[in-house]
């Protein structure tokens, strides 16, 4: 995807800035949709398709970790979290609910777009191919790497932005673990253990995915010591 083309949606109660970043982001080349609270943004949601969700976490009435547990229902929609709260517990509240990533406020605009662009770097290409694709097999749970689709039976496993990168880099060497500090270079975070403390919520978001018993893993690994690891049946 190229980001030029992404059609972005801003959720903010406040019109200064919803307006500031719409015309910021419209400027460096985005289509963008604003709404001005959560259920103006679902309104929105039910006609359109969006490639990014620029989501504020305090709005009067639903507020945006709400709507973004209850959007991961039924969207894979990447969202991005806007909040003036900087306690890691409420960041890692907003990434269990569903969010790939979050900027407290304030925050430079710059700083905005980089980590938009990042997110939609990640996202899976989807190409024809007229070779058969390559799958890996987790129980149950079929993994199209060439297409980046996660399957069970029938039915396709929504994932996140996110959630698909990390299937990327595991895919790519199944078997071998990954360590914590090369997933958060590989998912473009700075470094640090805030980091690789949102890198393990993503975790165990995806293995809610594909384990059987999250609890007891069985496919995405913890490798002690090396980080985790992707084991295929």
């Amino acid at each position: 995807m190229s980001e030029l083309d992404a059609h972005l949606l801003i959720v903010d109660d406040d019109e200064r800035i919803r307006d500031l970043l719409k015309k910021f982001l419209m400027r460096n080349g985005f289509l963008v949709t604003a709404a001005r609270d959560a259920a103006h943004a679902r309104r929105v949601l039910s006609g359109l398709d969006f490639d990014l969700i620029v989501l504020d976490v305090m709005m009067p009435g639903e507020d945006g970790v709400s709507l973004t547990k209850s959007l991961r229902q039924t969207h894979s929609t990447p969202i991005m979290l806007l909040t003036a709260r900087g306690e890691t517990e409420h960041r890692i509240a907003g990434l269990e609910a569903g969010a790939d990533d979050y900027l407290a406020k304030p925050f430079e605009p710059k700083e905005l777009l980089l980590r938009i662009n990042a997110i939609l770097r990640r996202m899976p290409e989807t190409t024809a191919q007229d070779t058969a694709p390559k799958v890996l097999h987790l129980g149950p749970i079929r993994y199209d790497i060439e297409r980046g689709e996660m399957w069970q039976g029938e039915e396709l496993v929504r994932l996140t932005a996110t959630e698909s990168q990390l299937m990327k880099i595991f895919s790519a060497q199944p078997g071998e673990p990954v360590s914590r500090t090369k997933l958060v270079e590989d998912l473009g975070r700075d470094r640090g253990q805030a980091q690789e403390r949102a890198v393990d919520v993503q975790i165990t978001r995806l293995r809610r995915k594909i384990e059987p018993n999250p609890k007891q893993p069985r496919y995405l690994q913890t490798v002690r010591g090396a980080g985790y690891m992707l084991a295929t049946d």
